[in-house]
């Protein structure tokens, strides 16, 4: 009798388990980006030194009546909070070294196309240390769901608010469409105004569409088109930082934010998408922390003696531009709120992490690319092997 009832027990925890996780030919995954966002601002919240000064806050007290709290804690969750309410309560955070949680990038390099790289091909790559657009000869694991794995092919997505990603994905060789550029030409009432939007309005940064029009882009293929795998890359914030508006990044780390709500309901308004996709979201490096006026830069002391030399007179800092965070809710994500890490996780392990979600065997796809972070498992067991 006791063999049988644990025979019961186990039919049991099967059942639920199955309830809970998705199979992997169900599962689908949501990979964001937000370039160059401190760790600092995720789990601080508002820096009272940059925002008093002038040179760096051009909006002044307006600023910190915004974003000012009673304590780091709750300034944080002013300024980010769907990460603060929704992923602290239904999934899991990472990377606040306030609270001994550790995650870094594992390039020397700590500007973006390396870190892309690493977080798309679960390893640094020496030999790109620049961030100029020439295109990837290592192979993402975006490329590999879209080209190898059944369930997947055909069926990947990517919108990325800086012209370097058809480079950083080999659109050409990986066959992912890689959507960059509004065009007024585009199909759909929505999508020709928003390219002619786009064209109207002054131009910035050159390289840079504004993130307002690939978030809208992104909303926009996940309900005509329902990839089964979508990239969303925003820029914005770095591009502030790197020109000393520090209102600016924040206001554009909140509206950020705001983005992410908005996709996580949208993703749980769809029946393809409801309680069955992984939403992760991270950054490609960190920001330099002192002195102060550093917090512009993240280049690191090697980046700056070979590609970056134009911002040589950083060549005393680049201190913690190393340091990212990361967060994720949905299927196979533990509600384990912001914990502290057993060790620094790598940027190179997020691709093990996202596949192993997904029910795949990371070693695949690279035996070069970093495990995945145990922080994000639930525990649950793997599919034995896929079958492409």
């Amino acid at each position: 009798m006791l063999q049988h009832n644990k025979w019961i027990l186990l039919l049991a925890w099967l059942a639920a388990t199955a309830q809970a996780q998705p199979a992997a030919t169900e599962t689908n995954l949501v990979l964001v980006t937000l370039d160059g966002v401190r760790w600092q601002e995720v789990f601080r919240g508002l820096d009272q030194r940059l925002a008093d000064n002038k040179d760096f806050n051009l909006l002044g007290e307006a600023l910190t009546t915004r974003f000012e709290a009673a304590t780091p804690q709750d300034s944080a969750a002013k300024l980010f909070p769907f990460l603060h309410t929704v992923v602290a309560t239904e999934g899991t955070l990472i990377g606040n070294r306030d609270a001994h949680s550790c995650a870094h990038v594992t390039n020397p390099w700590t500007i973006s196309y390396p870190g892309y790289n690493e977080i798309l091909t679960g390893a640094a790559d020496l030999a790109i240390d620049s961030n100029e657009a020439k295109p990837n000869p290592n192979v993402s694991f975006l490329e590999w769901l879209n080209k190898e794995v059944a369930p997947f092919k055909g069926k990947v997505l990517a919108f990325g608010s800086w012209d370097v990603f058809p480079a950083i994905l080999n659109s050409e060789r990986s066959g992912i469409p890689v959507d960059v550029k509004m065009k007024a030409s585009t199909a759909g009432e929505d999508a020709q105004l928003l390219g002619r939007l786009s064209a109207d309005l002054p131009v910035m940064w050159p390289a840079i569409r504004y993130d307002a029009f690939t978030h809208r882009a992104a909303l926009q293929a996940l309900h005509d088109k329902k990839p089964r795998v979508l990239y969303i890359a925003y820029g914005e914030t770095d591009d502030f930082a790197h020109d000393g508006h520090y209102d600016q990044y924040l206001l554009a780390a909140h509206r950020t934010d705001r983005f992410l709500g908005e996709l996580w309901d949208t993703l749980q308004s769809e029946p393809q998408y409801r309680n069955n996709t992984v939403l992760f979201i991270t950054t490609d490096h960190g920001r330099d922390a002192e002195p102060l006026a550093s917090w512009q830069n993240h280049a690191s002391s090697a980046s700056l003696a070979d590609h970056q030399k134009s911002l040589a007179a950083y060549d005393e800092t680049s201190v913690g531009a190393d340091a990212v965070w990361m967060a994720a809710i949905g299927a196979g994500v533990p509600a384990r709120g912001p914990i502290a890490t057993t060790s620094c996780a790598g940027s190179n392990q997020i691709a093990a992490t996202l596949l192993q979600l997904l029910g795949l065997q990371p070693k695949q796809f690279s035996a070069q690319a970093g495990v995945a972070i145990t922080e994000f498992l639930s525990g649950l067991p793997l599919l034995a092997q896929v079958n492409p």
